[in-house]
């Protein structure tokens, strides 16, 4: 919402001296969200005024049409002669009146005014658009005519109201009454302690039965309608600078008359009204619920099918609007129009002004729905004051009386529901409970009746809700209420005391820890939305039988092309590695920890949960039986050099290998060592990838894969070439683990080195020569590691070299050559045993 400061200082006498700053200070402490404060004018410096063009002469030499005016500004100049400008412009004529900057005059943007000669005449000025005055769209794009009225030669910058500032306020959905001059202007006298004008007080004629007739056949999604006729509308009658400008700065585009009166009443009062051409109508209005099926031509020209949920206005015809969402385009007020001929001027000259209240949810469902948001869906569904119709309707028939020379006709329509005051018990000192605060009674009773309550009672209030707060429902509303107004900025702090003994799960330990690990291996933690799309499975050439297109599929989703839950990690990652690689980053490697999603068994329907005590155990497990089963993952992409070239020597591409040591590292943060063995499966490389099993019980568990991504997924999701992936179960690593990780001891004594080559068949697992070194030498190794693989002519066809650096160390002495020879053979002969390795050169 945004407030112009200038019209705000109508409804409350704000201090002279208060800057939009100021008021922005305090709209803040009252729980207001107010973004920004802009500065209308900002760089703008006269001379600006009102000129009227004389002459017009028809450049016709240059390749675009260029004009040669004289204007009288009068004695703006000092001289009181016309004033020669040349402009481009074509939607003014000779007699007109329009806005002229004077030579000295700085234009926003420090765009100067100064004499110069140009298409081979003297300029002298600019006649200026809406857009470089800052104004805003006025629907021309051109040249600022002015009313024909206007003395020549006064002030444009106090004409057009050229300097003010705007509040912008992200108004919150509890809210909704702030997306109103009046509403704002309530929270700002409250603020500052200073009484409110309130425009909604009007005297406003009872209701008849010769108004406009109206039917309401669904009293529950629209229970108040209110309808008043003005008739003699005059055809030119044009919207006024005043309201033009009022409009342009809360952001919204000057339109005609009659659509410019609705929006400015709205904007004013919050509540959203609708102008009919009341030639166009046939038969009374009606407000029902839509057929299947049928169809309206919305006010932005769009054919739209309804639906049997959605609330419609209807004539004898049909639809001619979505209720509370837009009006149709067959009772549109229409633009006057000129004959060529005669010169005369027609346009809508009677007008049936609507205005309602619908039921919140269902304008919701419907804008969302058709995936139209208007302004007054906005308020609709935030919540309308429902006694403002009345006062809203009289407000637009009183400036259309007045602007426009129109007649209001006697007859008032108002159809309404019966309805009662909503009222809340509370106790005097509730709010105090709540906020850890002695308020006092004579504080809690004040700050309620400062929002609009009446409040009775002595230690038990009585509070009757105010019906332009549709969000105070209970008491601790009403605390809310006492305590934003008291200010959140004298709550005090207390920090509370966790009982001892409590802390991190160790899944929660796990987790942080995994992330540290990543992090430290040179990885940037990617956080992604858990949402998935088919289109991103089939970028991954799932098949159709996977387990992971199995999806959690939502009733709303944020967006139609991603309507599921994940079942893994990587679409997000790799749309993120594809989005930086696209803008300029090409060495990445990207990390992410979370929840994925697969559905177990036959979808079930949980349970709803008690909100007045706590869910019994039973419930709980109840709800937990239809969730879908929810494994923690983290996963890595790569792309690009895994480390930097540079005067040190020569850099590292990421491969396949750097993501298998990633799922070590991780492993190695939950306390589990992985078992490593070849595997072909869906979007790794069938001859680049690794499948990672741990032991569970004293069965293999599978728990993830890694390795380099197919060509054809990396063509899809618009990869670097050669991008690699990793991604792993961290419950599983979990339950993998036997206990809390051991930090390794330290031995004071030497190590001892021992390096074996073994030659095996090509086809020969290094990680099975690996498992069988390890084994076979005992409690004498601290670890065994791989450094040279080589193929080659000397060996002979089939076959490769495997070497291999055993380090052992004894933590109690040091250990003899004869020892860790011992050692080293014991290992290689059990590696002979199971893989046939011969020690090469033997």
């Amino acid at each position: 919402m945004r407030v112009p400061l200038s019209w705000l200082r109508e409804y409350v006498d704000l201090p002279a001296t208060e800057t939009g700053r100021d008021v922005q200070a305090k709209l803040i402490s009252a729980g207001l969200e107010v973004e920004t404060v802009e500065q209308l004018g900002a760089g703008l410096t006269g001379p600006l005024v009102v000129g009227k063009v004389l002459t017009i002469e028809e450049l016709t030499e240059f390749k675009k049409p260029i004009r040669f005016c004289t204007v009288d500004v009068g004695q703006a100049n000092g001289t009181g002669e016309p004033q020669e400008i040349i402009c481009g412009a074509r939607n003014f004529a000779a007699g007109d009146k329009v806005v002229v900057a004077l030579p000295g005059a700085v234009l926003p943007g420090d765009f100067r005014i100064a004499e110069r000669k140009t298409y081979g005449r003297v300029s002298r000025g600019m006649i200026c658009s809406g857009d470089e005055l800052g104004m805003g769209d006025d629907g021309t794009h051109g040249i600022i005519v002015l009313p024909p009225e206007l003395e020549i030669g006064i002030d444009a910058t106090k004409l057009l109201e050229l300097y003010d500032e705007v509040l912008d306020i992200a108004v919150t959905p509890d809210r909704g009454y702030c997306l109103s001059m009046r509403g704002v202007a309530r929270e700002t006298a409250t603020a500052y302690g200073l009484p409110l004008r309130d425009p909604a007080l009007l005297d406003v004629p009872a209701p008849n039965s010769y108004g406009y007739p109206v039917r309401i056949t669904d009293p529950i999604g629209c229970d108040r309608f209110t309808a008043r006729t003005v008739v003699g509308l005059e055809p030119e009658a044009r919207s006024p600078i005043w309201l033009r400008r009022r409009l342009q700065k809360a952001g919204m585009r000057p339109i005609s008359l009659a659509v410019d009166v609705t929006n400015y009443v709205m904007l004013e009062l919050g509540q959203p009204l609708h102008a009919y051409d009341r030639s166009r109508l046939e038969g009374p209005i009606g407000v029902r619920r839509a057929e299947a099926g049928e169809k309206i031509t919305t006010l932005d020209g769009t054919v739209r099918v309804l639906d049997a949920a959605d609330l419609v206005i209807t004539d004898n015809r049909g639809p001619i609007g979505i209720a509370g969402v837009m009006g149709g385009a067959h009772t549109e007020i229409a633009d006057p129009e000129t004959d060529p001929e005669t010169g005369v001027v027609t346009a809508t000259a009677e007008v049936v002004i609507e205005a309602a209240h619908f039921d919140a949810i269902s304008i919701a469902r419907t804008a969302r729905r058709h995936k139209l948001s208007s302004e007054a869906s906005k308020r609709f569904e935030r919540g309308v004051d429902p006694q403002a119709a009345a006062a809203a309707a009289q407000r637009c028939v009183d400036l259309l009386v007045l602007l426009a020379g129109g007649t209001a006709e006697a007859g008032v329509t108002e159809v309404s529901a019966p309805s009662a005051p909503r009222t809340i018990t509370l106790p005097a000192n509730h709010p105090d409970k709540v906020a850890g605060v002695d308020y006092g009674r004579e504080t809690v009773v004040r700050r309620l009746q400062e929002v609009g309550c009446d409040v009775y009672g002595q230690d038990e209030l009585v509070v009757t809700v105010p019906s332009w707060r549709p969000d105070l429902n209970e008491p601790n509303d009403l605390a809310e209420e006492v305590i934003r107004l008291e200010g959140y900025e004298n709550l005090p702090s207390t920090l509370p005391k966790p009982p001892a003994g409590r802390g991190l799960t160790e899944r929660q330990r796990v987790h942080r820890r995994v992330g540290r690990a990543l992090a430290g291996a040179g990885y940037v933690e990617a956080l992604n939305y858990p949402f998935i799309g088919e289109q991103a499975l089939d970028h991954l050439g799932l098949d159709a039988d996977d387990a992971r297109r199995r999806l959690v599929k939502l009733v709303n989703p944020l967006s139609d092309e991603e309507p599921a839950l994940r079942t893994t990690l990587l679409p997000g990652l790799l749309g993120a590695l594809r989005r930086n690689d696209s803008r300029g980053s090409h060495d990445l490697a990207l990390f992410e920890t979370g929840l994925v999603f697969r559905p177990e068994g036959q979808p079930g329907v949980a349970v709803r949960l008690p909100v007045d005590r706590r869910p019994s155990d039973a419930e709980i497990a109840e709800v937990n039986a239809v969730l879908p089963a929810q494994p923690r993952h983290a996963a890595v992409v790569l792309a690009g050099a895994r480390e930097q070239a540079g005067w040190w020597g020569k850099g590292h591409p990421s491969d396949w290998a750097d993501a298998i040591e990633a799922g070590r590292a991780v492993a190695a943060e939950a306390g589990v060592e992985l078992i490593i063995s070849a595997d072909q499966h869906v979007p790794w490389h069938p001859g680049r990838c690794a499948a990672f099993h741990v032991e569970v019980d004293g069965e293999k568990v599978l728990v993830g894969h890694a390795g380099e991504l197919h060509p054809r997924v990396v063509k899809a999701f618009g990869l670097p070439a050669r991008a690699c992936a990793m991604e792993i179960d961290l419950d599983l690593l979990e339950k993998a683990n036997e206990g809390p990780v051991k930090a390794p001891r330290i031995s004071s004594f030497p190590v001892a080195t021992q390096d074996v080559a073994l030659v095996v068949a090509a086809d020969v697992p290094a990680a099975d020569v690996q498992a069988a070194l390890s084994e076979g030498a005992g409690e004498l190794l601290e670890s065994v590691r791989l450094f040279d693989v080589y193929t080659g002519d000397q060996l002979g066809e089939g076959t490769k070299s495997l070497a291999y650096a055993l380090k052992f160390r004894a933590e109690d002495r040091t250990l003899t050559v004869d020892e860790a020879t011992a050692a080293r053979d014991a290992a290689v002969a059990l590696a002979s045993e199971r893989t046939g390795a011969v020690l090469r050169g033997a």
